[in-house]
């Protein structure tokens, strides 16, 4: 097949056939699209099967006015954005820029998955200010003028949040959080 434009799609056809060629012939093209917007191979391939099972239900709406390729890509496109927008992924994602992993022995890495869950668990729990301040500085890597800018804010109150943070910090992670 060399596009899934030829499809025959006048019903009643076999939905699952035709999701099936869409798969074999764009499912490596969803992929990469998906990880383009995540970052993450594992949530682009769970992204994929999400976008083709959205494809299978959606099909009989499809009204050929585009072609079936520019349907399938438009509801890729957004069904990654809606993803990348929703609560889980934030969350996910600070969580996973705040604390890189390593490339550590077994044992170290648990320890270090512990207090970096401990961290991001606890820069979670701070008032939004003061997490808004930790994520520009320690994510963004924005100097406290870039962030005070950034948020309409005073550079001596952005200094402050940050100072106020680091001590929370301190007090929610049992004291062992310092700045490297």
């Amino acid at each position: 097949m060399e596009s899934s434009d030829a499809i025959d799609i006048t019903l009643p056809v076999d939905r699952s056939l035709i999701i099936e060629e869409l798969m074999n012939e764009y499912g490596d093209a969803i992929v990469r699209l998906s990880f383009t917007y995540t970052n993450n191979a594992a949530a682009a391939e769970d992204l994929t099967q999400e976008i083709f099972i959205k494809c299978y239900e959606k099909l009989p709406t499809f009204n050929q006015q585009a072609s079936l390729k520019t349907w399938l890509f438009k509801i890729a496109i957004n069904h990654c954005k809606d993803h990348v927008r929703s609560w889980h992924f934030r969350k996910v994602a600070l969580f996973d820029k705040l604390l890189p992993g390593q490339t550590k022995p077994l044992e170290d890495d648990i320890i270090s998955r512990e207090e970096s869950n401990a961290l991001a668990s606890a820069v979670m729990k701070l008032p939004i200010p003061l997490r808004e301040a930790v994520y520009f500085h320690y994510y963004e890597e924005l100097t406290v003028k870039q962030i005070a800018e950034l948020t309409n804010g005073n550079a001596n109150t952005i200094k402050s949040r940050l100072k106020k943070a680091r001590e929370r910090l301190r007090g929610l992670t049992g004291g062992y959080y310092y700045e490297k």
